[in-house]
């Protein structure tokens, strides 16, 4: 592995670029505080488990290379990030039949770990996650270096970064939930995180393979 310091900064910068898991983690932590965040934190981190794991397999390949897999993995994870997207439009709407009890709107219980689910299942339906891998990690490995010792390191740093980072942003989310749970603000975030949302299983639904 080379230019370890390089690989790390460059994860970072990927890391905070907002994207579907940013999203994700947003909606829960102001639905649910940090019980939420985490969850589907923990998710997230653990669908990059199963992307480092099929990067190291080779299986990622696979999905990167052929267009039936990478077309149905591609409207998969699309159809679900719009679910989700009209869901929490829906569930802002719902909110507005009961404008007395806005004022201190109630933390939601996940069901089971349906949190952990929604950060799993956004990550893990993501081709670009394993394009990513396939791409951008390869950049490290040193010349004539098996790959599978590597990839699983740079895969662990990946992971344990994106945990950090986003233990880091659910805290802070956490501390202005107050602010965030006034009824105009979260109308205001529920609309924009729902429309993000949508937007970016369109996006995904329209992604080329490469």
């Amino acid at each position: 592995m080379e230019n370890v310091l390089f690989f790390i900064i460059a994860c970072i910068l990927l890391i905070i670029l907002p994207g579907p898991d940013t999203a994700i983690v947003t909606k829960n932590t102001i639905v649910n505080g940090q019980k939420g965040g985490f969850q589907t934190m923990v998710g997230s981190c653990a669908g990059l488990t199963v992307h480092t794991i099929a990067a190291v397999a080779g299986l990622s390949a696979i999905i990167v290379k052929s267009a039936v897999a990478f077309t149905v993995l591609k409207y998969v994870g699309a159809a679900y990030l719009c679910y989700l997207g009209i869901k929490t439009l829906m569930s802002m709407r719902a909110k507005k039949a009961d404008t007395e009890e806005m004022t201190d709107i109630p933390e939601i219980e996940a069901k089971g770990n349906s949190y952990f689910k929604q950060g799993l299942i956004t990550n893990i339906t993501n081709p670009k996650v394993a394009v990513f891998f396939l791409t951008f990690l390869p950049q490290f490995l040193s010349k004539g270096a098996e790959p599978f010792w590597p990839f699983l390191t740079m895969g662990i740093i990946y992971i344990v970064l994106t945990f950090i980072w986003f233990a880091l942003y659910v805290f802070l989310l956490n501390k202005i939930r107050n602010f965030m749970k006034k009824p105009a603000t979260q109308s205001v975030i529920e609309t924009l995180t729902g429309a993000v949302l949508i937007g970016f299983g369109i996006k995904l639904a329209l992604e080329k393979q490469t």
